[in-house]
């Protein structure tokens, strides 16, 4: 259904576009410039506010009513789409062009069967009459590998996961075969075994088509793992545009280098090696500096000539099509290491601080919320025999995909629920029958929790200052009101944000400030245990490394215990002396950091290893893509929990791994794994990321 149109599918050129508010016109992205050829992924990679979205609504001519494009052009195919009548887009929108968004429930019809809303696409677009659409819905809902595609027709989205709801999104997109597909971050809320899936299905969709992808993210390793090309933005420009060996291997703009010293690559190490945070913050678009953008932040701005006039895209010599917007690009040496990065002196642990003895949580449910009998009750395990200790100043990483139990742990330890059996034993003192309601003061400041988003943790109508002497009373911390005053202000200078701040309402704070008042306020108690959960998957890349890098400090500084609950392995390398990996509420692996991303794994291990991008053109990395979703903690598989995804089922003899749940092996120096597989077998294994040097 393609026509014989040879030039860029997409040619954006010189691309200005404003929003218009009462006060005045905010300029959201600047002569930007793009082409997409046919049948290539072009990655467009920046912060959130350097403007993505809008140029993906400006393609999509969905700029709502105070925003307009000021300057330049978006051709498509040739034709230009700031000239076409409403009704010449429509015809367009979804069928020639298509976008997935970042949250599929936005994209789904709540009270529609997923059958219906897919027919309606080649019945709108193509005319198709009812059966044929029925049997593309049925061809696309296969192509994008859902399990019994006739059952999933007919249900509704909340019957299905959330990575289940993104294939569906893609299959709807992909339904009248368009040309080009705008993705938006449509992997940011997919756990990384789900996102690796999704990823390799949208390569393989995009060959059997022939369809031409603008990939919107800010994970440079996403953007390794799928795309052709990269545009690297920054404050509403375009700042560095090449192939992806050019610029990751090559880059010529200081910002890009920045992007990757903030990010945790194999190889960092948080004592000698620590990331760069890129310092200052992201300028407003009404305050933007003369002359370059990123100028403030820039550790080459030359002043008199960096911000004396705008400056243009200019090419690199030598390499194809690869374009930076740097005037001082052939000066700068790009292979000098970072002269503001500090060796750290490594925190020794020290006692037993935490110690929990198979702990299990189970709740019970009733039965008919399953569409069974009433009356009848299921019990949930949500975390099974949970056996590890913590140190002082130590970091204990938990990680695992959603629903594998590690949220239920971290409420149980905090309070919020009880456990159903084992005990917790915070400093030999028992408490994990105690609600937080009966908790002492002093066992509640002792252990914090750091959450996922900020944005929920701020109550909105009180000041940053406030909520933090709020949290010093309630921990009975300081005299009087002046001395918890003095208290509130030295805690922002530990969280590095200006004193000023203690006036300033949530609202005026961005993400990365905002939990850093959530981490100011976990400390206010002087916590001996901080749970992180999540702590910085809602934050941009160099926010993060500020972010984790502030943990550590006040980690060194306070001997905290951090127990980090993640999804990230790459920051978890980066981050955590051991790690503990969990699977449907079993902890399956358990070992300092080294142990566990070298071989022998759990094949559960081998395969979250496998599914994280790492943006390093020189890594190499086995390809394991895990089938199927996590099963249901109401309805677990017999046997080894992991035995319906496992790999390595085969390997072991008599159907053990379907009637017995593993016994806990320990491999040498205290490397527990759960599994059934001999010991031949992990003598054998290969490791799964290989970098360069080994």
């Amino acid at each position: 259904m393609k026509d014989d149109y040879q030039g860029p599918i997409l040619e954006i050129d010189k691309l200005s576009i404003s929003f218009f508010t009462r006060l005045r016109e905010i300029p959201a992205v600047m002569d930007f410039s793009v082409a997409v050829q046919p049948g290539e992924a072009v990655g467009l990679v920046g912060e959130s506010g350097c403007g993505k979205s809008t140029v993906a609504l400006g393609v999509m001519q969905d700029l709502g009513k105070n925003g307009r494009i000021v300057g330049g052009s978006i051709k498509f195919k040739g034709r230009d789409l700031g000239a076409m009548s409403a009704e010449e887009l429509r015809d367009i929108r979804g069928s020639e062009i298509a976008m997935i968004y970042q949250e599929p429930m936005a994209s789904l019809n709540p009270a529609m069967k997923i059958g219906r809303q897919l027919m309606e696409v080649p019945m709108i677009h193509k005319g198709s009459s009812e059966k044929e659409a029925y049997d593309r819905a049925l061809q696309v809902v296969t192509d994008v590998k859902l399990p019994d595609p006739k059952r999933i027709l007919d249900s509704y989205p909340h019957q299905l996961s959330g990575g289940q709801q993104q294939r569906i999104v893609i299959a709807m997109a992909l339904m009248a075969e368009p040309s080009l597909l705008i993705l938006d971050e449509p992997t940011t809320a997919l756990d990384v075994t789900v996102e690796a899936a999704v990823v390799e299905l949208v390569k393989e969709l995009g060959k059997k088509y022939g369809t031409s992808m603008l990939f919107i993210s800010h994970n440079l390793g996403l953007v390794l793992e799928t795309c052709d090309r990269i545009c690297v933005m920054y404050s509403g420009e375009a700042v560095e545009r090449g192939s992806i060996e050019d610029v990751f291997d090559e880059m010529q703009h200081p910002y890009t280098q920045a992007l990757f010293r903030s990010i945790p690559l194999p190889g960092a190490d948080k004592n000698a090696r620590p990331l760069v945070a890129i310092p200052g913050n992201f300028p407003l678009p009404h305050e933007r500096p003369n002359g370059c953008n990123f100028g403030p932040r820039c550790d080459y701005f030359e002043a008199g000539r960096c911000d004396a006039q705008d400056i243009p895209m200019s090419d690199v010599p030598g390499n194809d099509r690869h374009a930076t917007r740097c005037l001082r690009f052939q000066e700068i040496d790009w292979n000098a290491p970072p002269t503001n990065a500090s060796v750290k002196q490594k925190a020794e642990p020290g006692q037993v601080v935490l110690k929990m003895e198979n702990l299990k949580k189970y709740y019970e449910v009733a039965a008919n919320a399953l569409f069974g009998k009433s009356g009848e009750t299921k019990v949930v395990k949500a975390n099974e025999t949970l056996t590890f200790e913590a140190r002082e100043s130590e970091t204990l990483a938990i990680v695992g995909e959603s629903g594998c139990g590690k949220s239920t742990f971290a409420k149980v330890l905090m309070g919020l629920e009880t456990a159903t059996d084992g005990q917790i034993l915070l400093d030999n003192k028992n408490i994990e029958s105690t609600p937080i309601e009966k908790r002492d003061t002093k066992t509640i400041a002792d252990v914090q929790m750091v959450f996922q988003n900020p944005f929920d943790t701020l109550n909105p109508s009180m000041t940053v200052g406030r909520q933090i002497i709020r949290a010093l009373e309630i921990f009975g911390e300081g005299k009087d009101d002046g001395e918890r005053r003095e208290r509130m202000l030295r805690l922002l200078d530990l969280v590095k944000l200006p004193r000023a701040f203690a006036d300033r309402m949530p609202r005026q704070l961005s993400g990365g400030q905002k939990q850093r008042v959530g981490i100011a306020r976990a400390f206010a108690g002087g916590a001996r245990i901080v749970v992180a959960d999540e702590p910085v998957s809602a934050l941009d890349v160099s926010v993060q490394a500020a972010v984790t890098d502030l943990l550590m400090e006040i980690q060194r500084e306070q001997k905290t215990t951090l127990l980090f609950i993640s999804h990230d392995l790459s920051i978890v390398r980066y981050l955590s002396d051991r790690v503990m990996v969990m699977y449907l509420g079993h902890v399956v692996e358990l070992g300092t950091t080294d142990q566990v991303f070298a071989p022998p794994y759990h094949p559960y291990t081998e395969a979250l290893l496998s599914a994280v991008p790492i943006a390093d053109t020189k890594v190499q990395k086995k390809h394991i893509v895990l089938e199927g979703d996590i099963p249901s903690a109401m309805n677990p598989p017999p046997g080894c929990p992991f035995q319906t995804r496992c790999r390595w089922k085969d390997k072991v003899p008599g159907g053990l791994c379907e009637k017995e749940v593993p016994p806990v092996r320990t491999m040498a120096d205290g490397h527990q794994i759960k599994c059934h597989l001999s010991a031949e077998e992990f003598d054998n294994m290969e490791p799964v990321i290989k970098t360069a040097a080994e």
